[in-house]
Order: C-alpha cells, then sequence, then structure tokens
C-alpha cells in the first residue's frame, strides 16, 4: 500500500497531462487515520464520476460496539453515517472547479426509509464508505491541484466530521440506533403475538405531495379504534399504543379523500424502518407483505394462475400461463401466486387500482354472464380460502362493492383520516341483504417445484478473461434492462429506492451467469441468491469493484423482479 505522501508526489508529476493518465492513480493509499482507496477513474470528466472508497478501523472511528453488534443497530447506523457523509459533502460539492464533473463529490441521497446499502458498510474490521468524486480537469488536462485539494483538505474534513464518534451528537446517534431497535421489537412482537401490523397512535400518514414523501405539515394524526388498540412495551420508548391489524381480512373503507389509501401506503412501506421525524416511525407491517394491483400489459411466464382463470375460449393453458402482453385480470392472478411463491403472509390490495372483474363479479352479472361462460374466479371467492388454507391475510382498501362485507373479520371506515371500527354495525346490516357467493370450489396452491429456466448468454459470468459480462443500465426506480432485455418494475410498488433496483439487475445478472441451469426452481435460485449476498456481500455481484448506489431489495421484490424478466 502506497502512503498519502507518494499520492501527492503521483498528482503533481501528472499536473496538466492528457486526463486518461489519472488512471494510474487507482489503488489504496494510507493517511492519517482511514485508508483511500481509488477503485475506478472516469475515462474523462464528461463521462461518471471516479469510484472512491475510504476505510476506518473501529479503534479509529470509536463508535460504541453495542451499537452495531445486533442486525437492527448497525443498519441504522451505517444509515445515519451515510446521511451525516452526504450532508458533509454538499458543502464542498464543486468547489474544485472544471470541465463536466470535475469537482463533484457524491454519495447515496437517502430517502424516509432506512436501507442496508453499499455506501456505508459496518464490517467487523471497521467501517467502508464508497461515494464517487469528479476527478478535476481543465477541458481534457488534468487539474492536478483541484484533484489535491479534493483529496487533502475537502476530504479528510468530510471523513473526520462524518465517521469519527467523537465528533458526532452522541445523543442522535444513540437516538437513531434505538429508534431501529425499537421498531425491531415491534416486528418480534408481531411474530409472537401473531399480529401482521401495527399503527402508532400519532402517526402521520399523510405525505406531502405526490412527489414528496415527506410528512404533511397540519395532517390528523392516527389515532386507533379502541377495539383494536393494544399497547406494545419497547426497550427505550416504553409503552407505544396503537392500532393492532390481527391475521384474517381486513376491509378498509370510507368516503372519498377521507385517508383509505393513505392508510394503505402506509402500511405498504410498513415493511421497512422509517427514519426519525417521518411520521410513520411506528407504522409497522409483517415484512412479507406484498402490494397487489392489476398491470396491464406485464410479462407472464411459466406461472399457474388457474385458482383464478381457467376454460379460456383459446384453450390456453392456465397452469403454465405464458404472455408477453397481460390483461388486467390475468396480471392481477399471476401477482397473487407471485405472492404465495414468495412467501406472503399478508396481502395488500386498493380496489382503485384493481381490475374489476378480477375482484369481484355480482349477481345481476352473473345472471346475464352465466359462470359457465366466465373464466375468472373472482379474488372475492378465493380471499377466505387464502387466508384459512394457504395463511395469507388480506388488507383490502374497498368502495364500489358491499360484498366484500360478507369476508371480512374486521371492518375499519377512515371518516376525515380517523379510523372507526364498524364491524359490528356492518355485520348486522348484512343480515337484511341476500349473501353473495363468497366462496369457490377447488382451492389449491401451487407447490412451486417447476425449474427456473432462463438462461444468460454468458454462463461464464465474464470472469478470468473469458468474456464480458452483460451489461446493465438501470432507469430510475421503475426498470432496467440487462443486455437489452427491460424488467419492468414500475408497478411493483414496495420498491423504496432506485438503489434497489439496481440491485436487482446484479442480482438477475448473477443468476443468470451461476444459478439458471434448468433444474432449481425460482425459490432455490432465490435462496441461493441471499444465501450469498448475506455470507459474501455484494462482492461476488459486482464486476471488479463494489460500486456506491447499491441498496438490499426484499425477497419479494427479487421474485417480482425473477418473473418480469423476459430473457
Amino acid at each position: 500500500m502506497k502512503t498519502s505522501s507518494e499520492l501527492r508526489t503521483m498528482l503533481r508529476a501528472m499536473d496538466h497531462k492528457s486526463y486518461p493518465a489519472y488512471k494510474s492513480l487507482a489503488g489504496a493509499y494510507q493517511f492519517e487515520s482511514y485508508v483511500l482507496v481509488i477503485d475506478h477513474v472516469q475515462g474523462d470528466p464528461f463521462a461518471s464520476p471516479s469510484s472512491v472508497h475510504v476505510e476506518l478501523s473501529h479503534r479509529q472511528a470509536g463508535f460504541p460496539e453495542e451499537y452495531y453488534r445486533r442486525s437492527c443497530g448497525r443498519i441504522a447506523l451505517q444509515d445515519y453515517l451515510t446521511r451525516r457523509f452526504a450532508a458533509q459533502m454538499e458543502a464542498y460539492n464543486f468547489k474544485a472547479k472544471g470541465s463536466g464533473k470535475s469537482g463533484m463529490l457524491s454519495i447515496t441521497r437517502c430517502g424516509q426509509e432506512v436501507l442496508e446499502r453499499s455506501a456505508c458498510q459496518i464490517t467487523e474490521r471497521g467501517i467502508v464508505a464508497r461515494f464517487t468524486v469528479g476527478f478535476p480537469a481543465f477541458g481534457r488536462t488534468i487539474d492536478a491541484g483541484g484533484l489535491d485539494k479534493i483529496l487533502f483538505d475537502f476530504l479528510p474534513k468530510c471523513v473526520e466530521n462524518s465517521f469519527f464518534y467523537s465528533r458526532q451528537d452522541a445523543k442522535k446517534v444513540q437516538e437513531a440506533v434505538y429508534l431501529a431497535e425499537d421498531q425491531e421489537a415491534v416486528r418480534e412482537l408481531l411474530k409472537k403475538e401473531q399480529l401482521l401490523a401495527f399503527v402508532a397512535n400519532g402517526s402521520i400518514l399523510p405525505r406531502r405531495s405526490g412527489v414528496s414523501d415527506l410528512p404533511m405539515q397540519g395532517s390528523v394524526p392516527f389515532r386507533s379504534p379502541e377495539s383494536m388498540e393494544r399497547t406494545l412495551h419497547l426497550p427505550h420508548r416504553g409503552a407505544v399504543k396503537g392500532m393492532a391489524v390481527e391475521p384474517g381480512i381486513t376491509l378498509i373503507v370510507g368516503g372519498g379523500y377521507h385517508g383509505k389509501s393513505t392508510l394503505l401506503d402506509a402500511l405498504q412501506m410498513g415493511v421497512y424502518d422509517h427514519i426519525a421525524g417521518d411520521g410513520r416511525e411506528f407504522v409497522i407491517t409483517d415484512d412479507t407483505a406484498v402490494k397487489l394491483r392489476a398491470e396491464e400489459g406485464r410479462f407472464i411466464r411459466g406461472m399457474d394462475i388457474s385458482l383464478f382463470i381457467n376454460d379460456l375460449p383459446n384453450g390456453k393453458d392456465t397452469r403454465h400461463f405464458s404472455t408477453l402482453d397481460a390483461s388486467g385480470s390475468t396480471s392481477q392472478a399471476a401477482g397473487v401466486m407471485e405472492g404465495a411463491q414468495a412467501g406472503a403472509r399478508l396481502f395488500l390490495i386498493d380496489e382503485d387500482t384493481s381490475a374489476t372483474n378480477f375482484m369481484v363479479r355480482d349477481d345481476f352479472m352473473q345472471r346475464v354472464i352465466s359462470r359457465e361462460k366466465e373464466p375468472i374466479t373472482p379474488f372475492l371467492e378465493r380471499a377466505r380460502d387464502l387466508y384459512e388454507q394457504a395463511g395469507i391475510s388480506t388488507i383490502l382498501v374497498a368502495g364500489s362493492s358491499g360484498a366484500f362485507f360478507y369476508i371480512a373479520d374486521r371492518i375499519v371506515q377512515m371518516d376525515a383520516y380517523r379510523p372507526v371500527d364498524i364491524t359490528a354495525r356492518v355485520m348486522a346490516l348484512c343480515e337484511e341483504y341476500k349473501k353473495p357467493r363468497i366462496q369457490a370450489e377447488g382451492f389449491a396452491v401451487p407447490d412451486y417445484t417447476e425449474s427456473w429456466s432462463a438462461r444468460g448468454r454468458h454462463a461464464d459470468g465474464g470472469r478470468g478473461g473469458r468474456g464480458e459480462r452483460v451489461k446493465i443500465k438501470t432507469f430510475g426506480r421503475d426498470s432496467f434492462s440487462l443486455d437489452r432485455e427491460t424488467v419492468d418494475l414500475r408497478y411493483v410498488e414496495q420498491l423504496a429506492d432506485a438503489e434497489q433496483t439496481q440491485a436487482l439487475a446484479m442480482l438477475l445478472r448473477y443468476a443468470l451467469e451461476q444459478t439458471a441451469d434448468g433444474k432449481k426452481t425460482l425459490r432455490q435460485v432465490v435462496q441461493i441468491l441471499f444465501d450469498t449476498l448475506d455470507k459474501k456481500g455484494w462482492e461476488p455481484f459486482c464486476s471488479s469493484y463494489v460500486p456506491c448506489g447499491l441498496a438490499r431489495p426484499r425477497v419479494q421484490e427479487l421474485f417480482a423482479c425473477l418473473n418480469r424478466y423476459r430473457g
């Protein structure tokens, strides 16, 4: 390993040379209190910035071991440090002037969710922080003085103010870790008490706007109905009261703009922890929950949707159904089976984003179009069996059909953003009306033992000089392309961050290169991918170095990604 003095000497020697001379800087350098590693140097000042990381030992950083001993505390501390480093970098961003991206200092921009990211990792040895730097230039001529200022002036200050415990507000660090431990305690209590979700009293559910995930100011704080209120005792916060959702079928009803979808949106993102001040810190949902919706035009390959769709006029086999352009009903049927395959214990459904003919068929329609002529078995007639036989509960926002009342275990009315338990009143009303058909025959969940037969073009993974890896291009949170094959994830609503999409692309590429042998089931492939990620980290999925810009997705989103790959 070279020293920081050697780095400075190399810099001075290349001043005003052609930009590619920067590439000779790749490598590790020992600074006074950390190691600087230049992983990848950009080809010119207008290209993507250079990838860099710093490494500090735990002795140098000085954070209390109890803060990162448990996984939840470690992830929360990583998140805190990433946000702290980003704030420090902002003060120096583009202070070194020049062409293109000269002087850019950048790390992950974290949202309201706390995610495990490659930007900052706490290992057994210490802390690793990954970020990007725009190496300065005038035109395409090296500005060594500009990079010297970044690496020897700006960066040391950012590192010291971000990763040295002695320079932190100890109370804020503790609060971040303690909040994560309390959130983990809620998740453990949900499992122990067999609950699906918890929404703490005082939570702020509405968001500022459709393009801002920040809490809405002046909104009505959540308050649980007395009949559903539970008190949870947490290690740091103590007693917290809120609405507990039990297994079964829960309906959320109410007038338009009264908060039905707002509550469901909060629940669907409750699979993640949230930062302090978000308003949804203690909106905690079973971490296997899957939001279902219609996805017209989605790709489906070899999926058994016969639980909902049978006897198609064209004779197509729905036990092994494939299409390049699914309808709303077939896409939602596929989503149900995909969620069951991924191990979901809870489905979240909003009638507004569902296919009407998939959800329900009223008596009048069934008299006009006989059951023998309708290949769709509506969700209404499968929901009870999904719960009672497959152990999958449902929380459903309903507004158009009273038929759902007949399958509900509890009914919550949102009245001006305040939940009211109206179960007893609605059940009494149900006695006054004719009961619709609410259960169909022939319930059976597929065993999912078929192999996942997708194969990559580069089975050797492009390692050891045997070829190049398949190229990835990410288009924000919504999609990515793998060797020109686009995977559309825009309706996978529980993806929280574009960095999760980038990680899914890398996981899919690895699956094609290493596991798609035509013998393993999809569940086995997913298990291998997460086992590899848990044991070896991001390295096996990356070409030559781990970049800043990856965030761990859930198992459920990985299933969704693999099932939508057309290759």
